[in-house]
């Protein structure tokens, strides 16, 4: 798979001891070529998950292939009302103001991932490729129905450069296993749409300050399609859609006025999603249950609130 978030070109005892080679490839093309000559090689780019995991024993990769010499992935670019973003941007990149103008949410994510040794180092590839279910940038990318752009060995026939071939995939396929990255590939970019409208992250921590969320929600309007997309973090192996509740209160906004909606719609609306993504669990509800169902009603609703009047 792509990397788990990677030291910036693994380098120091730590890595060396770690794995048994380091390559630092230059392009896609040199990456794409390391993995493939290397089957079990790991890919890295900022190694703030990867670097813990062989810290605590729990990975031994046999060789590393660092993305962080790789300009390509680390900016981003405009294309055909998309933004298509690098795979190696960072979390502390992505919540400068420029980019916070293009992917609200998404910078709102970033600014949230931790503190700034996370952020400096972690990257948003990385954040997708560990799939952990807390990951910030995730329910996020699920709203705004991004797609990634897989990088992999060149084969007879497909477009792509110097023996490399790319293939495009909805992110949520990626983190609910339905589409895997195959041997060679990594992923190179995040396509997603500019949708000019407002959109919100927010996420409850169990401690004060950055932390690990225990419930997120990122929720984007899309005024051309008159649709409200929301997906919720944390709770679950991969943010989930509550695609009924996002139909429901959709079609009570106004979307030629203000937009605005009644209290009373956007409780609603929380305890729809709330219910959606929390189930029940048998009765009687066990309290934890019950009290994360109400943080995510409470998410829901303050996110949707936001989008409405921003």
């Amino acid at each position: 798979m792509h990397a788990p978030d990677s030291p910036q070109g693994p380098q120091g005892p730590q890595a060396s001891h770690a794995a048994q080679s380091v390559t630092l490839p230059v392009s896609l093309d040199e990456a794409v070529a390391a993995l493939t000559a290397m089957p079990a090689a790991v890919p890295v780019a900022g190694g703030t998950d990867l670097m813990a995991a062989v810290n605590a024993g729990l990975l031994r990769p046999a060789a590393l292939v660092g993305l962080g010499r790789i300009n390509e992935i680390r900016g981003w670019q405009y294309q055909d009302g998309h933004a298509l973003l690098g795979a190696g941007l960072t979390h502390a990149r992505m919540g400068r103001p420029d980019f916070a103008a293009l992917i609200p949410a998404l910078a709102a994510a970033a600014r949230a991932a931790g503190p700034p040794q996370i952020r400096n180092a972690g990257t948003l590839g990385g954040n997708i490729a560990t799939a952990a279910p807390t990951g910030d940038a995730l329910p996020v990318l699920a709203a705004l129905e991004a797609m990634l752009v897989i990088v992999g060995p060149g084969e007879p026939g497909t477009a792509g450069s110097a023996g490399t071939s790319s293939r495009e995939i909805p992110v949520s396929h990626l983190l609910a296993g339905r589409d895997m990255l195959r041997p060679g590939e990594l992923i190179g970019f995040v396509r997603v749409p500019l949708l000019h409208a407002p959109q919100v992250f927010l996420k409850a921590t169990g401690r004060t300050g950055p932390g690990r969320a225990v419930a997120s929600v990122g929720l984007v309007l899309d005024p051309a399609r008159r649709g409200v997309r929301c997906a919720i973090g944390a709770v679950a192996p991969m943010p989930l859609r509550p695609l009924e509740a996002e139909q429901w209160v959709a079609s009570l906004i106004d979307w030629d006025g203000d937009r605005s909606l009644a209290p009373e719609a956007l409780d609603a609306f929380g305890e729809y999603v709330a219910a959606a993504c929390v189930p029940d669990q048998g009765e009687p509800v066990p309290p934890g249950v019950l009290h994360l169902r109400r943080t995510v009603a409470v998410l829901a609703r303050r996110a949707l609130g936001r989008a409405l009047t921003s």
